[in-house]
This record gives C-alpha cells, structure tokens and sequence, in this order.
C-alpha cells in the first residue's frame, strides 16, 4: 500500500507543519468545511454539473477508479462542467469532489487527461484538501470581506506558499499512479505551451534550463523581490520548476523502488486497496474485487 511519506515532497512536507502548528486552526477548519462549504459546493455541483459514473458517461469516469486504486484512497466525486478553458480542480476534505472541464478534454490527449486527473487524486491522497479548500474559499470571498480581508491577506499569502509545495507532492502522486513521469512533463508542456501540433518537438532539456536561470534571477536583491511579488498571489509553481521537479525525483531510488513495489505487489495477508484479509490462492479481492496477482 501506497503511504504519502512515500512521495510527498519535502518542501510540502514542511510547509504544511508550519500550517498546522497554528493550534485549533485545522479542527476550526475542518467543521467550516463539513458543515457549510463541502455540502453547499456538492449542491452545487450536483444541480449545475454532469456527475460521472459508470452510468453516466463511462468512458470519462472510467479514468478515475484505476487512479483511486493506485493511490489507495476512495473515489471522489467525480463532475464535468461545461468551461472552456482547460482545467480541473478538487474540493472537500471528508467529501472530496473532483471537477474537470469540457476544455481540457477537448484540449488534451486521453493520456494527459489521465496525469491531470491522477494529479488531483494525488491531493486527495497527500491530504492537501483541508487547506487548499480554505485558500479557494478565502479568494473566492476576499473583495467581500473589506477591511477583514485585507486584514487576512497574510493568511492567504501562507496557505498559498504552502500550495505551491504542494503541486509537486501531486505531480509525483501523478508520476506513481501512471507509472509514467514523462506523461507528467508531456502535460505541463502542452499546458505551458499549447496544442501538441506545436508542442510536440519541445526540447525538454532547454524548458528545464529556463528554470535554472529563473533561480539565478533570485541572486539578485530587485530581482528577488519582483519574482516575489509575481508568484505570492499564485496557487501553483511556475511550470519549468514543476517540470524540472519531477523530472529530477524520476530518476531517484526512491521514484524507482515506488514503481518496482508498484510492479511486484505483496498483499502480506490483506488487500492492497481494502486491507482485508485475503487468502494466498485468491486472485482477485473477494471483498473489494481489486485484482491481486
């Protein structure tokens, strides 16, 4: 079984224990969520957009079970909304949707729209959706607060930090889940750069080298600050440093043993995906169904 330790960035990691050093600030957080924004967004959801199922436009929902499986973690709600710019984002904490649009459908080849999708699973399964909701929630209500929200604006700068780190936990969670890191880069370039008729022949090696420059513009004290100012309102890295990121973890011992647990499974006695009890002669979870060998 698949454990976010395995994966989680260390970046994220310590981002988030600064979060979560602020005492009674997440158990606060997690009963707004629970009982006011995760039921008013499933309402929501469920009256503007089309739920996915495997009833309901199978083909796309089918992309998710695998996904879940991999990374050991229940199945969100799964919603595709009519937008179309190419996007996809999750929400919730103990009820977690997922929604992707009908842009990055039609923009993205099947393969990517999997790395987009094992991405956002990749939140769910770091534990991310408490304070990304929160961060979603202050935004969207910020220009409501007036002096409030201008007060909180810190608040909002920190749980930003903390998600940016964040995205490259998810891209390795995608990396896991695919089995595959370059489906990971191959997303980030089409979403950086456009369709696959024009991005197709990227020289990776010089988008990675565009991000080594940018961490020299840091050297410099003006340029440090603009850099700054640029990225505090932003949710996600700059895409060269995811891409130079998770290409950098692909080729660690730690991105190989992960894959080759992957490929050599053991249930040790219990299924991988409900960890029941299974029995050595059974090829398939008589609880779950999941397939064992």
């Amino acid at each position: 079984m698949l454990h976010p330790k395995d994966f989680i960035h260390p970046e994220d990691e310590a981002a988030l224990r600064n979060m979560e050093a602020i005492q009674g600030f997440a158990a606060a957080m997690k009963m707004l969520m629970k009982y006011y924004q995760e039921q008013q967004f499933h309402g929501i959801s469920m009256a503007s957009k089309i739920r996915l199922s495997p009833k309901q436009l199978p083909d796309i929902y089918n992309i998710l079970p695998p996904i879940c499986q991999r990374l050991s973690i229940q199945e969100p709600e799964f919603y595709l909304e009519m937008n179309p710019m190419p996007n996809a984002y999750a929400f919730g904490d103990t009820r977690t949707m997922i929604s992707i649009t009908s842009g990055l459908l039609e923009y993205l080849t099947p393969d990517e729209v999997r790395s987009v999708v094992a991405h956002e699973c990749g939140h769910v399964a770091c534990r991310h959706m408490l304070y990304h909701s929160l961060a979603w929630t202050l935004v969207q209500q910020i220009n409501s607060l007036g002096v409030l929200g201008k007060m909180i604006m810190p608040v909002v700068w920190a749980l930003f930090y903390w998600q940016r780190k964040s995205e490259l936990s998810a891209d390795r969670a995608a990396a896991i889940a695919l089995c595959d890191a370059d489906k990971v880069v191959e997303t980030h370039i089409r979403l950086s750069g456009g369709p696959k008729s024009i991005t197709k022949d990227v020289n990776i090696e010089e988008f990675v080298a565009q991000a080594d420059y940018y961490d020299t513009l840091k050297q410099d004290t003006w340029d440090k600050l603009l850099q700054y100012l640029a990225i505090m309102n932003a949710s996600h890295p700059f895409s060269a440093v995811r891409v130079r990121e998770i290409l950098k973890w692909s080729k660690t011992e730690q991105y190989q043993r992960l894959l080759d647990a992957l490929s050599h499974p053991s249930s040790n006695g219990t299924c991988p995906n409900c960890h029941k009890n299974v029995q050595e002669d059974w090829h398939f979870c008589k609880h779950c169904g999941v397939e064992l060998k």
